[in-house]
C-alpha cells in the first residue's frame, strides 16, 4: 500500500510549522530562495512549500489577528515521515505524510488527518490541521488526495520525487507519470491521472491515517502498536479537503473519533445541492456580466477593467442566447436573475468577483472536465491544455528553473506558478474565453459521449450520509463565493439529518472563501477569516471527546466587519461561546 518512503529530522534552526521561517519568514512577500535555481535542495524546497502554502490559505498580514487573536506558529520541533499510497484500482499514487512532534505523548494519543485544500501539494493544509494540532503535541497526516503539484514536464520527460526533486521520467519513485509521456507541455496529476481522484477523496484521508499509524509504529516501537481503537483520530479539511473528510466521515467502520469541514466542495443530490462542475461552468459564463451592475464590489479586479471586460461578456451572452436585453444594463440584470433564479445570493455574487477576475472559473471547470471525464494528455473534449508561454502567448517549453519551483510553488490548477491555462478554441470577437466555456458547459449539460462520461464522473463524487454516532461539524462563510453554502454545506446537513444523523452547523456572517486575500485592504475591510471558526470547532469537538464539554449548538454567527485599516481584534469574530 505505502511506497517511496521516507522521513527527516526538523529541529534546531528547522521545525514542522515553518521550516524555522516563522510569521517574519511567512510574511516575507519573496519566497525563501534557492542557492541553485536549477537545482534546489529538498530541503529548500520543502522551505519554500510551507512559505507557499502558508501564504496561501491564511491570512498572515500584519493586523489580520493570525497569532494575536487566533492561531498558533510556535515552532515545533520533530520528525516527518513521507510515502505514496496507492488505492486499488487507481492508475497513480497520492502522496502521504506524517508530521510527529517531539512533544507528542503516547500515553494520549492524538492524531489529527487532513486533506489538501483546492488542489495543493502535499502541505496545502498545514495552516488547518497543522497550526492546530502540532502546538498542542497531536501528530498530524496529511493526504494531496490524487492532486498536488507533482507536475510531469512533457518536454523534458522529467517528474516530481518524494523529497521533491525532480528526476526523468524512467527514474523509479517519481509521484506522477502519466500513462503517456508523449507531446509537449504539462501534465497536471488532478487533470490528467485518468483516475477521477475527487470520487476516491475520501479513502484518500483514511489511507493517510492508515499511513500515519504504521509511521508511528516505527517511530515509537516502545510504545506500538497504534490503532484506531487505541488512538484518537480526528480529520479536518477546509474547501476541497473540507469535502474530503466529509467523504471519509461516510465510510464503514470506527476508525474515526470526530469530523470537522470547513467551506466543504461536497455534492448530494437533492435540498438543492448543485455539483461544483455546475455552479462553476455557469458563473464562468454569467458572473462577468452580472457583476459589474453592482456598486462598490471589491477590488481588485479593478473597477473600469472589470466593467469593460463585463459589458463584453453581456453582448456575447445576448449573441449566443443565454440572456435578454438590448443593452448592456439589461442583459447585465439579465445575467443575475438567471444566477439568483439558480441559487445563488448577492453575497455569493459579490465575493465571486475574485474568481473572476483571476480567471478561476475557466481553470477549475477546464481541470474538472478532464478529472471527471478520466482523459488523459492531448484528450481534452475542449481542447484546453496546459504550457508555459511566450510574451505573445504562443506555448513553449519550460525552463528549467521553472520546473523546479513548480512541486514548492504551484497550486496544483494552473494558472500559477509559470504554468498557464491554454484554450485551442478560436474566442468569439471581443470574448476570446466565450466558446471555451460555453463547450465546458455543454459537458454538463448537453448531449454525445463526452458529456455523458463527464457527468458519470461527477455522479460518482456524491457524498453519503456520515457513519451514525460520529460527531461532525461544518462551518462555512454566508459569502462564499466560489463554494457557495447554499450548494454545498446547506444540503449536506440537510440530507445528513433527513438520513438521522445528528450534524452542527455554524454559517458565519461576512465570511468568503479565501483567507489569504484579506491581505488585501479593501477585501480585509469587507469580510473576516475562516480559519479561527475552524479551529474553534477544533476545540470544542476535542473537549467533547475529553468529556469537558458538549458538541457545538448550531449558530448563525453574527460577526462584525473591521472596517477600513482597522486590526483584527476577538470583538469582530464573535465566536460562539
Amino acid at each position: 500500500m505505502f511506497t517511496a518512503q521516507r522521513s527527516s529530522e526538523h529541529r534546531g534552526q528547522d521545525d514542522l510549522l515553518s521550516a524555522g521561517l516563522g510569521l517574519e519568514g511567512l510574511r516575507a512577500m519573496a519566497p525563501p530562495a534557492f542557492a541553485d535555481p536549477q537545482r534546489p535542495t529538498a530541503a529548500e524546497l520543502r522551505r519554500r512549500a510551507l512559505w507557499s502554502n502558508w501564504r496561501g490559505i491564511a491570512d498572515l498580514s500584519p493586523g489580520g489577528g493570525f497569532g494575536d487573536v487566533y492561531g498558533c506558529l510556535a515552532r515545533v520541533p520533530g520528525r516527518e515521515f513521507h510515502g505514496y499510497a496507492t488505492l486499488p484500482g487507481a492508475s497513480q499514487p497520492h502522496r502521504v505524510l506524517l508530521q510527529l512532534p517531539d512533544a507528542f505523548d503516547a500515553s494520549h494519543r492524538c492524531l489529527v488527518v487532513s486533506a489538501s485544500s483546492g488542489s495543493r501539494g502535499i502541505y496545502g493544509a498545514i495552516a488547518v490541521a497543522g497550526a492546530w494540532g502540532l502546538p498542542k503535541g497531536c501528530a498530524v497526516a496529511y493526504t494531496d488526495k490524487g492532486a498536488g503539484t507533482d507536475y510531469f514536464d512533457l518536454d523534458s520527460g522529467t517528474g516530481v520525487h518524494v523529497d521533491g526533486t525532480r528526476g526523468a521520467g524512467g527514474s523509479r519513485g517519481l509521484a506522477f507519470v502519466p500513462e503517456t509521456t508523449a507531446g509537449t507541455g504539462v501534465a497536471v496529476k488532478h487533470a490528467h491521472s485518468q483516475d477521477n481522484p475527487e470520487a476516491d477523496w475520501g479513502l484518500h484521508v483514511r489511507q493517510a491515517a492508515e499511513f500515519a499509524l504504521q509511521s508511528l509504529d516505527e517511530a515509537l516501537p516502545h510504545a506500538a502498536p497504534f490503532t484506531f481503537d487505541n488512538t484518537r483520530v480526528i480529520a479536518v479539511g477546509l474547501s476541497n479537503g473540507g469535502g474530503a473528510v466529509l467523504r471519509a466521515a461516510e465510510l464503514d467502520g470506527d476508525w474515526l473519533d470526530a469530523v470537522v469541514a470547513g467551506e466543504p466542495n461536497v455534492h448530494v443530490d437533492g435540498h438543492g445541492g448543485r455539483s461544483l462542475y455546475d455552479y462553476t461552468t455557469e458563473a464562468a459564463l454569467l458572473m462577468p456580466g452580472a457583476q459589474w451592475q453592482f456598486d462598490e464590489l471589491s477590488q481588485p479586479p479593478p473597477r473600469a477593467q472589470f466593467e469593460a471586460a463585463g459589458r463584453l461578456r453581456c453582448g456575447a451572452l445576448q449573441a449566443a442566447g443565454l440572456v435578454d436585453g438590448v443593452d448592456p444594463a439589461a442583459q447585465s440584470r439579465s445575467a443575475y436573475e438567471r444566477l439568483i433564479a439558480g441559487g445563488w445570493t448577492d453575497g455569493a455574487i459579490r465575493a465571486g468577483v475574485l474568481s473572476t477576475g483571476f480567471d478561476l472559473w475557466r481553470a477549475v471547470a477546464a481541470s474538472y472536465a478532464s478529472a471527471y471525464g478520466r482523459y488523459g494528455i492531448g484528450a481534452h473534449p475542449c481542447g484546453f491544455m496546459f504550457s508555459s508561454r511566450q510574451p505573445d502567448g504562443s506555448p513553449r517549453a519550460a525552463t528549467p528553473a521553472e520546473q523546479a519551483a513548480w512541486w514548492s510553488d504551484a497550486s496544483g490548477i494552473p494558472p500559477g506558478a509559470g504554468v498557464d491555462l491554454v484554450d485551442a478554441v478560436s474566442g468569439t470577437p471581443g470574448d476570446a474565453t466565450l466558446q471555451g466555456l460555453l463547450n465546458l458547459r455543454a459537458l454538463h449539460d448537453g448531449a454525445g459521449e463526452d458529456a455523458r462520461r463527464v457527468r458519470a464522473g461527477i455522479a460518482a463524487t456524491r457524498a453519503a450520509p456520515p457513519r451514525a454516532g460520529l460527531p461532525v461539524v461544518i462551518v462555512h462563510g454566508s459569502d462564499d463565493g466560489l463554494v457557495p453554502l447554499a450548494f454545498s454545506s446547506a444540503p449536506y446537513v440537510a440530507a445528513a439529518r433527513a438520513a438521522g444523523r445528528d450534524v452542527r452547523f455554524w454559517q458565519v456572517r461576512h465570511v468568503q472563501h479565501f483567507d489569504a486575500f484579506l491581505g488585501l485592504p479593501d477585501y480585509a475591510a469587507r469580510y473576516l477569516p475562516l480559519l479561527p471558526y475552524l479551529h474553534a470547532a477544533l476545540d470544542r469537538v476535542d473537549a467533547h471527546l475529553d468529556g469537558r464539554g458538549p458538541l457545538p449548538e448550531d449558530a448563525v454567527i453574527a460577526t462584525r466587519p473591521r472596517g477600513a485599516g482597522v486590526p483584527l481584534q476577538s470583538a469582530h469574530l464573535a465566536l460562539p461561546d
